[in-house]
C-alpha cells in the first residue's frame, strides 16, 4: 500500500480562516475549554497527569516523517473515557456539531515527537516500530490495539495549549495539547485474538490484514487506529501512519474489498432514490441497475467554511470510477469519496447485488465545522434504513421533505431531474460537473432496461 497515495494538503491560509470561521460560529466552545482547565487543574499531580485513561491515539503530519503523536485522554470524566472514542454511535446517538466540539475539546492530546520509521527522532539506527512497545511509542500502540480505554500516567513537560483545531473534512477536531515526557501503564491492555494475529504473522501485507480484520466484525474506525500505531503490514514495513491519512486509506482499501465480492452479483432491478441528512449536510443517493460505476459530486454553500467567500457560486467537485475502480487518488473529494463508497457498498454487499451509483452531497452553511469524514460514512450507511424514499431510520436531523417524495423511479433521468429539484445548483450544472448524469440522455434506454 503505498500510504503517500492519500496525502493531501490545504494551503496554511485557508485552514486558518476554517477555524476562524468555525469559532465564530460556536461561542459554546470557550465555555468547554474553560471546563477542561478547571478539571486539568484537578487532575495534575505535579507535572503527572494521574488517573488518566486514554481510549484512543492521534498521530499527526506535520513535518512529516518527524511527526508530532499523541495519546488522547479526556480529563475529569474517566469513567465515560469510551464516549470520546469517535465511531458509528454519535450518529447512532444523534450528536449535533456542538456535541463532537464538547467532546474534542475533553480529550488532552498528550504528544511527542517520533519518526515515522523509529521511536527517536534522535537516532536513524533506531530499531524500526515493529520492534518497539516501551517508552511513549510503545504505550501508543498498546492504546490503540487494545478494545477497551486503558489506564495511564501521563508526565507533562508543560501545561495544555487551549486550543481547538478545527480539524478537516476527514479527521476530527483537535482540543488542548501538552508535550509529553514520558507515558506508563497502569494496567495490561485486553488485545483481542484476531488483532494478536495480525500482529503475529511477520508476511501479512497491509490491505490483507486489515480486510481480514474487517472480516471478524471490526469497524473502519477500529481498524484505523490500529494501523495507524504502525501495528499492521508486514513487520520491517510497519510504520506510524498520520492519522487522516490512515483514515482514508482504511476506508479505500475496505471498499475494493467489498467491491471485488459484489462485481459478480446480479444488478439490481429498479432505479432507486435513497435520501438523509445530517448536520447541515443534505444527501441523496441514486441507484439504477447495472454494472458497479460510482460518483460522488459535493456542492458546498457560499459563505461557509468550506467555500467562505458569500459572493462566490456555490463550490461543486466530483470524483468517479468504473466497473474496473480507479487508478489514482481522488483530489477533488477526497476523504469523503471513500467514506461514501463504503457506505454504499456495503448496502449492495447486503443484498447480494451490484448497480451504477451516484451520490450527491449538499452541504449548507449549516454545517459551520468539520467533524470529520465520518459523518459522511454514516449518513449513507444509515440512508439506507427502511425502504427506498422512507424518512423512517434517517439520520437525526432527517426530513420528511428530502427523503419522503422519492422511492423507485422509472428511470435514472427521471430520477437525477426529481432529485436536482431539490440542489442548490442547476440540472444543466449538475450534468456539466457529473460524468453519470452527462450521459443521461445517451444512455437511458441502457439505464431503464437493466442492461
Amino acid at each position: 500500500m503505498r500510504l503517500d497515495d492519500y496525502i493531501e494538503e490545504l494551503e496554511p491560509d485557508e485552514e486558518a480562516e476554517r477555524r476562524r470561521l468555525a469559532k465564530e460560529k460556536s461561542y459554546a466552545i470557550t465555555d468547554h475549554l474553560e471546563d477542561f482547565e478547571r478539571n486539568f487543574e484537578q487532575s495534575l499531580s505535579g507535572d503527572t497527569l494521574v488517573g488518566s485513561t486514554a481510549p484512543s491515539i492521534f498521530v499527526g503530519r506535520s513535518n512529516y516523517p518527524d511527526i508530532p503523536i499523541g495519546l488522547l485522554s479526556p480529563v475529569g470524566d474517566e469513567d465515560r473515557a469510551e464516549e470520546y472514542v469517535t465511531d458509528g454511535k454519535w450518529y447512532q446517538q444523534g450528536y449535533a456539531i456542538d456535541d463532537v466540539l464538547q467532546r474534542r475539546t475533553g480529550l488532552l492530546n498528550s504528544s511527542k515527537s517520533a519518526n515515522v520509521d523509529s521511536p527517536s527522532i534522535a537516532s536513524r539506527l533506531a530499531p524500526s516500530v515493529d520492534d518497539v512497545w516501551d517508552g511513549f511509542v510503545g504505550v501508543q500502540r498498546e492504546v490503540a490495539i487494545s478494545d477497551r480505554p486503558v489506564d495511564l500516567e501521563i508526565g507533562l513537560d508543560d501545561t495544555p495549549d487551549l486550543g481547538l483545531d478545527a480539524g478537516t473534512d476527514v479527521a476530527t477536531p483537535r482540543g488542548p495539547r501538552a508535550s509529553a515526557k514520558n507515558a506508563d501503564l497502569r494496567e495490561n491492555p485486553h488485545v483481542p485474538r484476531a488483532v494478536k494475529k495480525t500482529l503475529e504473522d511477520d508476511d501479512w501485507q497491509a490491505q490483507g490484514a486489515m480486510t481480514y480484520l474487517y472480516r471478524r466484525g471490526f469497524d473502519v474506525y477500529e481498524i484505523n487506529s490500529i494501523l495507524s500505531a504502525g501495528a499492521l503490514g508486514e513487520t520491517k514495513q510497519r510504520r506510524l501512519v498520520p492519522t487522516r491519512w490512515s483514515i482514508t486509506a482504511v476506508d479505500d482499501t475496505v471498499g475494493k474489498f467489498v467491491r471485488g465480492g459484489i462485481r459478480t452479483n446480479p444488478s439490481i432491478n429498479e432505479v432507486q432514490v435513497w435520501a438523509n441528512e445530517y448536520m447541515g449536510n443534505r444527501y441523496w443517493i441514486v441507484l439504477a441497475p447495472g454494472r458497479w460505476e460510482f460518483e460522488l459530486v459535493e456542492m458546498k454553500a457560499p459563505g461557509s467554511i468550506w467555500n467562505p467567500d458569500p459572493h462566490d457560486a456555490v463550490w461543486m467537485a466530483s470524483a468517479s470510477e468504473g466497473y474496473e475502480g480507479r487508478t489514482g487518488y481522488v483530489e477533488e473529494t477526497a476523504g469523503a469519496y471513500y467514506a461514501a463508497r463504503l457506505g454504499v457498498l456495503e448496502h449492495l454487499e447486503s443484498i447480494g447485488r451490484q448497480a451504477k451509483c451516484l451520490v450527491l452531497r449538499e452541504v449548507s452553511d449549516d454545517y459551520w465545522a468539520p467533524v470529520g469524514v465520518w459523518q459522511v460514512r454514516e449518513s449513507v450507511r444509515n440512508a439506507f434504513d427502511g425502504p427506498p424514499g422512507s424518512a423512517d431510520g434517517n439520520g437525526p436531523d432527517g426530513r420528511e421533505s428530502i427523503a419522503g417524495e422519492y422511492g423507485e423511479a422509472e428511470t435514472f433521468h427521471d430520477a437525477v431531474a426529481h432529485v436536482a429539484q431539490q440542489l442548490p445548483v442547476s440540472y444543466q450544472r449538475l450534468r456539466r460537473k457529473s460524468e453519470l448524469a452527462a450521459g443521461l440522455q445517451s444512455s437511458l434506454d441502457a439505464f431503464s432496461s437493466g442492461t
